[in-house]
C-alpha cells in the first residue's frame, strides 16, 4: 500500500489535473454544478454496481470516477469564492469530530446502535427540525424507506423484536388481500405501499439490505432470462413461439448452474 507521503501526493496531482483541465479543456470549461449532476449520480450507481459484483478493480476505477466529481464540484465552488476542496476536507472532520464524541470526547456507548441514536441526537442538536431532514427527497423509493426507517430508529422510534415486525407484515399483507378481493384500484395501491414499507423495516430487522437483496435478484433474474433466450436461440425459436413448460425446463437449467 502507499504511504501517507505518497497518497497525499497522488491527491495534488489530481488537483493540478483539475486545475488544468478547467482552465484548457472546452468540455471541462463549460461544465456547472448542475451539468455534472445527472453524470454523478450515474457514476455512483456505476459504483454500486462494482461492490455488488465485488469487482475490486473495478470499484478502484469507480471510486476514481466519483472523486473527479468531488474534485470538479469543489474547483467550481472555489472560482465562486464560496468554498474549495480544503473547506470540503475540513467541514466533513469537524463533523465527524462532533459526531463522535464517544472517540474524540468523554461519552461512553454501549455498542452501534447507541452510536445512531447519539449521531441524530446531535444532528437535532445543530439545529435541525426532524431527523427526517436529511433524507433526500429525490431518493428512489425503496432507498428513501430504508433511510426514514433508519432514522426514526435511531430517536427510538422503533419495534422491539424481529417477530412483531413480521406480524405486521402479515396484516398489512391482509389488508392487501382485502382490497383486492374488493378491487379498490386506489386503496390496492395504497396498502400495496404499506407491505414494501413493512418488508423494508423486516429487512432492517434481519440485518439485509434491500436495495442490495432485490439488485442481486435482479442480477440472477437477467442471467436466468439470457440464459433461457440463448438456448431458444440455439434451437432456432422464438421465446413466444415456446410453451411456459419448455422454458422452464432452461429456467431450471440456469438455476442449477447457478447452484440453486
Amino acid at each position: 500500500m502507499n504511504s501517507r507521503k505518497d497518497q497525499l501526493k497522488a491527491f495534488d496531482r489530481l488537483l493540478t489535473i483539475m486545475d488544468e483541465l478547467r482552465e484548457q479543456c472546452p468540455w471541462d470549461k463549460k461544465q456547472t454544478m448542475e451539468t455534472l449532476r445527472h453524470l454523478t449520480i450515474e457514476e455512483t450507481y456505476e459504483l454500486g454496481d462494482a461492490i455488488l459484483d465485488n469487482d475490486l478493480q473495478e470499484v478502484k476505477k469507480e471510486l476514481g470516477d466519483v472523486l473527479l466529481h468531488i474534485v470538479f464540484y469543489a474547483k467550481i465552488g472555489s472560482e465562486t469564492n464560496d468554498f474549495d476542496i480544503a473547506d470540503v476536507c475540513n467541514d466533513i472532520c469537524e463533523k465527524l469530530i462532533s459526531r463522535h464524541p464517544h472517540i474524540y470526547g468523554d461519552v461512553n456507548v454501549a455498542d452501534e446502535e447507541e452510536v445512531k441514536r447519539n449521531w441524530e441526537n446531535l444532528k437535532l442538536n445543530e439545529g435541525k427540525k426532524s431527523v427526517l431532514e436529511g433524507v433526500p427527497k429525490s431518493l428512489p423509493a425503496l432507498v428513501k424507506a430504508s433511510r426514514i426507517q433508519d432514522k426514526v430508529a435511531g430517536v427510538g422510534f422503533d419495534w422491539e423484536e424481529p417477530q412483531q415486525v413480521f406480524e405486521k407484515l402479515q396484516e398489512e399483507l391482509g389488508e392487501l388481500q382485502f382490497e383486492v378481493n374488493q378491487n379498490n384500484t386506489e386503496k390496492i395501491e395504497e396498502e400495496f405501499g404499506d407491505v414494501l414499507f413493512s418488508m423494508i423495516n423486516y429487512a432492517r430487522f434481519l440485518k439485509v439490505n434491500p436495495e442490495n437483496a432485490l439488485e442481486r435478484t435482479n442480477k440472477k433474474f437477467i442471467k436466468r432470462f439470457q440464459y433461457l433466450e440463448s438456448k431458444a436461440k440455439e434451437m432456432n425459436k422464438s421465446l413466444k413461439d415456446m410453451t411456459l413448460a419448455e422454458m422452464d425446463v432452461f429456467w431450471n437449467q440456469a438455476k442449477e448452474s447457478d447452484g440453486r
